[in-house]
C-alpha cells in the first residue's frame, strides 16, 4: 500500500509541480465550494494511478489543484466511503496521498443527522470531538512506521486553533455556528429512531457515514484537521421523520453560501 501512496503522490507531484497548503474534502452535496477555486489543473479521479472511484450522487469525481483565497489548495470533489464496499485502506488512502504532498492542513466537510435537541435542519457545526463506531479502523495492521507511530494521540483530533479561527469568522459575518460531537457509523441505512436515540446517549450531537477514519489517518500522520458539518435531518425516539438522499443534498444547498465563507476565510488567514 505503501507503494501505491507513493506512486499516485509522485504522479500528482510531477503535474502540479508545487506544494499545496491545505487539502479540502468536500461531502455530501458541498461540491459547490469548488467554483470557488481557481483552477490550475483538474484531474479525474480514472486517470489517477490506484485512485478509487466515487458511486454516490452528490460526490464528483475529480482532484482539483488551484488558488483559493491566495492560497494554494488541493480540493477532493467527492470522497470514498466504507460502505460503499471499500476497505480502510482504500477510504484514506487519498489522505495518505495529501500527506506525502507534505500538506500539513487538512479540511473536511460532511453532511449529518442531528440529535442535539438545539440543532435545526442546515445548522453548520464545527466538529470539536467525534465517537468511533466503524467496524474497521484505518490503522489496524502493522503499522507503517514512515507515516506514523503505532499509537497515535487522539486528544486534540480537531484543531483548537482552527476552530476559533473559523469561530472568529461566523461572528465576523453573523453566521450561526454550533460546535459538536459527531459520530461515526459505517452505513449505509440512515439511522432508525431507536439509533438516534443510542447516538445521543452516548454523547453524540450529529451521526454520519464518513469522516471519522480520515481523521485519524491524519493525526496518525501529524496534520491539523479541522471539520464542518451541515445537519441535513433529525432524529430520536420520538421523532420518526422520513429521509432520502434528496433531501440530505437539498439542506447542504442551503447551508452553502454560509460554508464557503468559513472555509475561505480560513484558508485565507490561518497560518
Amino acid at each position: 500500500m505503501l507503494e501505491k501512496v507513493k506512486e499516485t503522490a509522485d504522479f500528482i507531484k510531477d503535474i502540479i509541480q508545487d506544494n499545496p497548503e491545505f487539502a479540502i474534502v468536500l461531502g455530501s452535496g458541498l461540491g459547490k465550494l469548488q467554483d470557488e477555486v481557481e483552477p490550475i489543473h483538474v484531474l479525474e479521479y480514472k486517470d489517477i494511478p490506484h485512485f478509487p472511484q466515487t458511486t454516490v450522487v452528490g460526490h464528483g469525481g475529480k482532484l482539483i489543484y488551484g488558488i483559493l483565497e491566495g492560497r494554494k489548495v488541493l480540493m477532493m470533489s467527492g470522497r470514498f466511503h466504507y460502505y460503499e464496499g471499500y476497505p480502510m485502506e482504500i477510504v484514506v488512502f487519498p489522505i495518505r496521498v495529501f500527506h506525502l504532498l507534505g500538506i500539513k492542513n487538512l479540511i473536511l466537510s460532511n453532511a449529518s443527522g442531528g440529535v442535539n435537541p438545539n440543532y435545526s435542519v442546515a445548522d453548520i457545526v464545527v466538529l470539536k470531538d467525534h465517537i468511533n463506531m466503524m467496524p474497521e479502523h484505518p490503522l489496524r495492521g502493522k503499522n507503517i512506521d514512515e507515516l506514523g507511530p503505532r499509537f497515535v494521540d487522539m486528544s486534540e483530533p480537531y484543531n483548537k486553533k482552527m476552530i476559533a479561527a473559523a469561530e472568529q469568522i461566523a461572528a465576523t459575518n453573523n453566521i450561526h455556528l454550533q460546535q459538536g460531537v459527531y459520530v461515526g457509523l459505517q452505513g449505509p441505512t440512515f439511522e432508525t429512531p431507536a439509533e438516534y436515540g443510542l447516538i445521543k446517549a452516548i454523547g453524540g450531537d450529529m451521526v454520519g457515514m464518513s469522516t471519522v477514519p480520515e481523521v485519524i489517518t491524519a493525526k496518525h500522520m501529524g496534520m491539523d484537521v479541522f471539520c464542518l458539518s451541515i445537519i441535513t435531518d433529525l432524529g430520536g425516539p420520538e421523532i420518526a421523520f422520513a429521509v432520502s438522499h434528496e433531501e440530505v443534498l437539498n439542506a447542504a444547498n442551503k447551508a452553502m453560501p454560509h460554508v464557503i465563507t468559513i472555509v475561505k476565510g480560513l484558508v485565507k488567514n490561518y497560518e
